[in-house]
């Protein structure tokens, strides 16, 4: 089995189950794991980066945290 092959059934399967991939990505569960992920990776981010990009790590951080759960 090539590549090729692995992507076209991974795609196959995500048509199959796009209605539950949506679901769950729209979950209160996505959403409390989705706070708590993107909160530490931010707060870390913010450590080691300098003062001046904290508003854009923010930024991001929002974006993100709204395409995921059902916080939006």
């Amino acid at each position: 089995m090539g590549l090729d092959d692995l992507v076209n059934k991974g795609k196959d399967l995500y048509e199959q189950n796009k209605d539950k991939v949506d679901e769950a990505l729209h979950s209160d569960q996505a959403e409390q794991v989705s706070d708590n992920v993107l909160g530490g990776v931010a707060d870390f981010a913010k450590k080691i980066l300098p003062d001046s990009v904290d508003g854009k790590i923010d930024e991001v951080r929002d974006n993100i945290d709204g395409a995921i759960g059902n916080d939006r």
